[in-house]
């Protein structure tokens, strides 16, 4: 199993950030903080929560994808700005976490409505993976590992599953409940990547120090 490499989703992020530069730029001059933009993009994704809850997926598609773009604009926001944050970077990270719970949950919501009980499952796994490969990716840091980053879905990768999977469902039944089902696995499997790649950076490593 290789190691996570995030080149091509850092160069991926790279090209949006540029696209969207212009935004960006108007932002700034207009004196809007980075922190209200990460405020706004999680609010635009908890809007698409009861929306999927009370069967808009179509509405909810657009809610939660232009949520998740505006979560690309705050640290490009932060840095032309210069008003980078240790407290906007924690903010920024934790509502990260905090949106994909209440968008997981609410699909749970909608599993359960539905008698679907593999597709509840998935999302509860899916969840739970989801935190391990931020917990993951935080603890190797703290080890000094700075090299576990990606893996098949990171953040990046969830989003974009999740919003293909409320777009189609607005025309084909059960598309969710195999999306859930996929995301589930594939972000268990990034979570076991993730693993390996710091027992890898770490098999020789002495024994800890009391």
């Amino acid at each position: 199993m290789n190691a996570p490499q995030s080149q091509p989703r850092d160069k991926f992020a790279d090209g949006a950030r540029t696209t969207v530069g212009g935004l960006v730029r108007f932002l700034v001059a207009h004196g809007v903080s980075p922190n209200t933009v990460t405020m706004v993009g999680f609010t635009l994704v908890a809007i698409s929560v009861p929306l999927v809850v009370s069967g808009h997926w179509f509405i909810a598609f657009w809610f939660f994808t232009i949520g998740g773009l505006t979560d690309m604009l705050d640290g490009s926001v932060a840095r032309l700005a210069g008003k980078s944050t240790r407290f906007g970077a924690f903010l920024d990270s934790s509502l990260d976490r905090l949106a994909e719970g209440i968008v997981l949950g609410g699909l749970g919501i909608v599993f359960a409505k539905d008698d679907d009980w593999w597709a509840l499952g998935a999302a509860f796994l899916a969840l739970t993976a989801s935190f391990l490969v931020s917990y993951t990716r935080a603890r190797a840091e703290g080890l000094g590992i700075t090299s576990n980053k990606g893996g098949l879905m990171s953040r990046t990768e969830r989003l974009i599953l999740i919003g293909a999977g409320m777009f189609f469902t607005t025309w084909f039944d059960r598309v969710m409940s195999v999306t859930i089902i996929v995301l589930a696995v594939l972000t268990t499997v990034t979570v076991v990547q993730r693993m390996v790649h710091v027992w890898r950076e770490l098999r020789n490593d002495g024994p800890m120090q009391a």
